[in-house]
């Protein structure tokens, strides 16, 4: 009997996907990760490449595009592990760094997810609330409060349901919100002033170009990397693995590149698209009143289904960590902790970028070393399957800490962490490095760089120390 059907709980967990279950194409993956990145969360990341790293628009496209593509180009291949095991990105997790040793990548996997549920959230609240405020509604933390209940409760209601529910209702929402989006895009566009389009100062290759490119690459694709096998473990192994990749990649970089673009453009009449606590509510205010209320459900809309997947993973990331209870009732327990960080957001925060740029760039070191340490396994060890069986056992082949990949990953973050700043007094303690490069407002401090110092060193240190372990992993598994 089929335990992952539309409009019914999965009973699956964190266990592998057996080949009888599995159904789908390549082409598949393409809705849902096109309607987790339609968010208008997109035009404020152009904002930022603008205002905050003083980009020109050519600038502006080129840091888009490469960090975009190739940051989702990560996502791709990491979807493969799920085509080829079956089971959830982070327990697949457990071949480069052991069964217990996993523990470690788990928790930051499970803190940037939540710390990105907590912040989409909050967008979406903060969009209900403009939109009934420029309908005539009085502006009230009530009303703030009833829209975050509206928008936890529909992206949990969602996710309970499991991966086939969210597989249905994404493909239906990239449909709806991707039209609405256009209409969006044209009524906002008369906000567009070309000549100050124009006259955007060229940006500093590394203070500027290198450090958006970064903070996008944060932000869009490097954040889903350790979802990424979640919404492939239901493909069958025989399918195309370029299709997955491409797919995918195609999918989400579609939509983010035209909004971040886009986004660009508005921030050169009006910085408050990149500086204001309520984004979203800057981009309703030029909007014609007809169009408010099909706003509110496309900005809502697209925020919720990012939310949706995040929780969806974030609750099977809680059993990858150890929590024993059914994969719904974990995302109950997650979705209490997002209600709680979002108060913070919604109430106490004077900035909406300085938290949400400093926890981008500090988690997004770890998940650049997690990511290079995932795909060096991948493709040097796993090119004949994983050990199913052994994924869920500390005596198995992967052991239960494989030192070579904790201490990469311990590293390489360490690394990351030193050549980083954060205009966030909460992330104050990074660029502990940076005192031999110009310091914290230096053009290295500035790039955004120990994003990709993290994942290259923490690949490459991987790649060496497992060297003695190629011989016996390649044996094990093939025996498979």
């Amino acid at each position: 009997m089929a335990r992952n059907r539309p409009w019914s709980i999965e009973t699956h967990g964190i266990d592998a996907i057996g080949g009888e279950e599995r159904r789908g194409k390549p082409s598949d993956t393409f809705w849902v990760w096109f309607a987790a990145n339609i968010s208008v969360l997109g035009v404020t990341y152009g904002g930022y490449l603008v205002i905050f790293y003083g980009l020109d628009l050519w600038q502006t496209v080129v840091a888009a595009v490469v960090g975009v593509v190739a940051s989702f180009l990560l996502v791709g291949l990491i979807s493969l592990a799920g085509k080829r095991a079956g089971a959830p990105t982070m327990v697949l997790s457990r071949a480069p760094f052991g069964v217990i040793g996993n523990g470690l990548p788990a928790l930051v996997s499970y803190v940037t997810l939540v710390g990105f549920e907590i912040v989409l959230a909050s967008l979406a609240a903060l969009a209900i609330r403009t939109v009934l405020t420029r309908l005539g509604a009085a502006s009230s933390t009530g009303e703030l409060a009833v829209g975050f209940v509206m928008v936890v409760a529909l992206a949990v209601a969602v996710s309970l349901f499991g991966q086939a529910t969210i597989q249905r209702v994404l493909t239906w929402f990239t449909a709806a919100f991707g039209a609405l989006t256009l209409v969006f895009m044209a009524l906002e566009a008369r906000q567009v002033d070309w000549r100050k389009v124009a006259a955007l100062p060229h940006g500093n290759l590394l203070a500027g170009l290198l450090g958006g490119l970064s903070i996008i690459m944060a932000g869009t694709g490097l954040t889903w990397t350790n979802t990424a096998a979640d919404y492939s473990r239901y493909l069958p192994r025989s399918v195309s693995s370029r299709g997955v990749v491409w797919w995918t990649t195609f999918g989400a970089s579609l939509p983010l590149v035209a909004l971040i673009v886009f986004g660009g453009l508005l921030a050169a009449n009006d910085a408050s698209v990149a500086t204001s606590s309520d984004p979203i509510g800057v981009l309703a205010a030029p909007l014609p009143t007809w169009f408010l209320i099909p706003y509110m459900i496309t900005a809502v809309g697209g925020l919720v289904a990012e939310v949706v997947m995040s929780s969806y993973s974030g609750g099977l990331n809680l059993l990858t960590l150890g929590l024993r209870t059914a994969r719904h009732k974990s995302i109950l327990l997650d979705s209490v902790l997002v209600a709680s960080g979002s108060i913070y957001i919604l109430f106490f925060s004077p900035s909406f970028f300085a938290p949400f740029e400093g926890f981008l760039v500090t988690m997004g070191a770890a998940l650049a070393s997690w990511a290079a340490i995932f795909l060096v396994d991948l493709w040097v060890f796993r090119r004949g399957g994983y050990v199913e069986a052994d994924l869920y056992d500390s005596c198995g082949s992967y052991g239960s800490v494989n030192l070579a990949g904790v201490s990469s990953l311990v590293l390489g973050t360490a690394l990351g962490w030193g050549l980083l700043t954060s205009t966030s007094p909460a992330f104050a303690w990074t660029g502990y490095l940076l005192g031999m490069a110009g310091g914290p407002k230096g053009p290295v401090g500035a790039s955004s760089i120990g994003l990709l110092c993290a994942f290259v060193v923490a690949g490459l240190l991987y790649a060496l120390l497992s060297r003695p372990r190629i011989s016996a992993s390649r044996t094990a598994e093939s025996a498979v």
